[in-house]
């Protein structure tokens, strides 16, 4: 299983790419892990036509066997010991990939919703969609370093 993370925007400030960097590459060492940026060139401001164009965009890059876990301040919130434990249980069950996804400044489509296995909360507080992108590479790596029982949880 690979993972990937779909990301609704440009990534902007550099602390954020080197973040982004660094924890992809320590990521890799446990899974294959890519960071894909979905751009999307709208001269609408309506929030329905580019939930639209971002809808259309996630879909073309998903495949059928694909596990898809929106980032939404809607789904369950898990302790970092927690969303491990989900990972290990993925790990074993989804034949395909898992794909997360941080939506735009809207959030995400009704038709992305309906095709998401899961929904996931970070947090109750709100974060930007930027910040959002290196806390939760940040926790996937934790995740990763917890099922392997190393230190860096602690």
């Amino acid at each position: 299983m690979n993972i990937k993370l779909l990301l609704t925007g440009k990534t902007t400030g550099e602390f954020l790419k080197e973040g982004l960097a660094d924890y992809s590459k320590r990521i890799n060492r446990y899974s294959g892990f890519a960071v894909e940026e979905i751009l999307v060139k709208t001269s609408s401001t309506e929030r329905i036509h580019v939930l639209q164009q971002e809808a259309d965009k996630i879909h073309g890059k998903l495949k059928n066997s694909d596990y898809l876990v929106l980032l939404d301040e809607t789904g369950e919130e898990l302790t970092s010991t927690e969303f491990a434990s989900r990972m290990e249980q993925w790990q074993q069950k989804v034949s395909g990939n898992l794909v997360f996804v941080v939506g735009g400044a809207y959030g995400f489509h009704d038709d992305v919703y309906k095709r998401a296995n899961y929904k996931m909360a970070l947090s109750r507080m709100t974060f930007t969609h930027q910040m959002v992108r290196l806390i939760f590479v940040e926790q996937l790596y934790r995740a990763f370093t917890i099922i392997k029982n190393e230190k860096y949880h602690h």
